[in-house]
Protein backbone atom coordinates (compact mmCIF):
# COMPACT_ATOMS: atom_id res chain seq x y z
CA UNK A 1 0.00 0.00 0.00
CA UNK A 2 0.95 3.42 -0.82
CA UNK A 3 2.64 5.74 1.80
CA UNK A 4 0.26 8.66 2.95
CA UNK A 5 3.08 10.56 2.58
CA UNK A 6 3.50 9.88 -1.30
CA UNK A 7 0.13 9.76 -1.71
CA UNK A 8 -0.44 13.58 -0.38
CA UNK A 9 2.76 14.36 -2.33
CA UNK A 10 0.83 13.27 -5.33
CA UNK A 11 -2.47 14.95 -4.68
CA UNK A 12 -0.03 18.41 -4.13
CA UNK A 13 1.59 17.94 -7.47
CA UNK A 14 -1.68 17.07 -9.00
CA UNK A 15 -3.45 20.38 -7.72
CA UNK A 16 -0.13 22.90 -8.34
CA UNK A 17 1.03 21.52 -11.80
CA UNK A 18 -2.72 20.46 -13.59
CA UNK A 19 -4.86 23.25 -11.62
CA UNK A 20 -2.83 26.08 -13.18
CA UNK A 21 -2.95 24.14 -16.50
CA UNK A 22 -6.61 23.82 -16.48
CA UNK A 23 -7.42 27.35 -15.81
CA UNK A 24 -4.81 28.70 -18.41
CA UNK A 25 -6.58 26.88 -21.34
CA UNK A 26 -10.31 27.78 -19.70
CA UNK A 27 -8.90 31.04 -19.68
CA UNK A 28 -7.62 31.51 -23.53
CA UNK A 29 -10.55 29.72 -24.12
CA UNK A 30 -12.55 32.65 -22.44
CA UNK A 31 -10.96 35.05 -24.03
CA UNK A 32 -10.98 33.29 -27.70
CA UNK A 33 -14.47 33.90 -27.39
CA UNK A 34 -14.23 37.18 -26.24
CA UNK A 35 -12.59 38.22 -29.27
CA UNK A 36 -14.63 36.48 -31.51
CA UNK A 37 -17.59 38.16 -30.63
CA UNK A 38 -15.38 41.55 -30.96
CA UNK A 39 -14.78 40.67 -34.67
CA UNK A 40 -18.21 39.56 -35.77
CA UNK A 41 -19.48 43.18 -34.33
CA UNK A 42 -16.78 44.96 -36.28
CA UNK A 43 -17.72 42.93 -39.57
CA UNK A 44 -21.24 44.17 -39.11
CA UNK A 45 -19.94 47.79 -38.07
CA UNK A 46 -17.84 48.28 -41.59
CA UNK A 47 -20.63 46.58 -43.34
CA UNK A 48 -22.95 48.86 -42.21
CA UNK A 49 -20.63 52.21 -42.37
CA UNK A 50 -19.46 52.00 -46.14
CA UNK A 51 -21.19 52.00 -49.53
CA UNK A 52 -21.42 48.73 -51.73
CA UNK A 53 -19.92 48.61 -55.24
CA UNK A 54 -23.55 48.76 -56.72
CA UNK A 55 -24.43 51.91 -54.78
CA UNK A 56 -20.97 53.70 -55.81
CA UNK A 57 -21.83 53.08 -59.30
CA UNK A 58 -25.34 54.57 -58.98
CA UNK A 59 -23.41 57.77 -57.11
CA UNK A 60 -20.98 58.64 -59.94
CA UNK A 61 -23.50 57.80 -62.83
CA UNK A 62 -25.41 60.21 -61.30
CA UNK A 63 -22.17 62.81 -60.58
CA UNK A 64 -21.44 61.70 -64.21
CA UNK A 65 -25.11 62.69 -65.20
CA UNK A 66 -24.74 66.46 -63.98
CA UNK A 67 -21.42 67.06 -65.32
CA UNK A 68 -22.41 66.22 -68.81
CA UNK A 69 -25.30 68.67 -68.30
CA UNK A 70 -23.23 71.62 -66.65
CA UNK A 71 -21.05 70.88 -69.95
CA UNK A 72 -23.83 71.35 -72.56
CA UNK A 73 -24.79 74.16 -70.98
CA UNK A 74 -21.65 75.72 -71.02
CA UNK A 75 -21.15 74.67 -74.67
CA UNK A 76 -24.72 76.68 -75.62
CA UNK A 77 -23.37 79.81 -73.70
CA UNK A 78 -19.98 79.55 -75.69
CA UNK A 79 -21.71 79.16 -79.24
CA UNK A 80 -24.23 82.05 -78.04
Amino acid sequence: MMDITTLLFWNVMITLVIMPIIHSIRSNATETKRIDILLNKTREEVASKYVTKEEFAISIDRVIDRLDKLDEKMDRLITG
